[in-house]
């Protein structure tokens, strides 16, 4: 994996020779250049092995995500901060599978890292309130749910939030015994 740095070299030559084209009177040319410096210039800020995890990621196949977030070696280095920040994101779902330590660790990594999107933030932190509620850490699991509706502008995680709300209140609900009634055992009439 290149550094980040390189992409913005080369969308700096190709536009230098698309201002050669257009002083040689090949308009065309010249803009077909822009659009290809653009295009560098788009996989700066967007990375294509997290685009192309994301994808694989859609398609429910965690093997093939996995596979294009590996083939990142060096994140700080080929990646600007709230990529870095989605690559942690998107670690921490694949491995939320297995590993629920280092789930939190990528979760946590992103959002101090940063993602640029408020139901991406919300959905990281209604992860963490679940590994929390898991740990049997209450409180950092109901403030990181308040986090999470608050950022959940547009009620994407509302089913989520809503069922992680009535499981933690089901778990704080002391056993209830209902006493005053022997139990009859089997073979023996009263």
């Amino acid at each position: 994996m290149y550094n980040k740095i390189f992409k913005l070299i080369i969308a700096a030559l190709i536009l230098a020779y698309a201002v050669y084209q257009f002083t040689e009177g090949n308009i065309g040319n010249g803009i077909m250049f822009i659009l290809l410096a653009g295009i560098f210039v788009f996989l700066y800020f967007k990375n294509e092995f997290i685009l192309l995890a994301f994808l694989r990621l859609r398609k429910q196949d965690f093997a093939g995500a996995t596979k294009w977030l590996n083939k990142i070696k060096n994140p700080e280095t080929a990646l600007v901060k709230k990529q870095q920040g989605y690559y942690n994101f998107l670690n921490g779902i694949m491995v939320s599978q297995t590993n629920m330590n280092d789930a939190e660790k990528y979760f946590k990594k992103a959002v101090s890292l940063g993602l640029s999107m408020n139901h991406d933030l919300a959905m990281a932190k209604l992860n963490l309130a679940g590994i929390a509620f898991a740990k049997r850490r209450k409180q950092e699991a109901n403030l990181l749910l308040k986090e999470a509706q608050q950022l959940d502008k547009h009620n994407i995680l509302a089913e989520q939030i809503k069922l992680m709300k009535e499981n933690m209140k089901r778990a704080q609900m002391p056993n209830q015994h209902y006493g005053g009634h022997k139990q009859q055992r089997p073979g023996r009439p009263r």
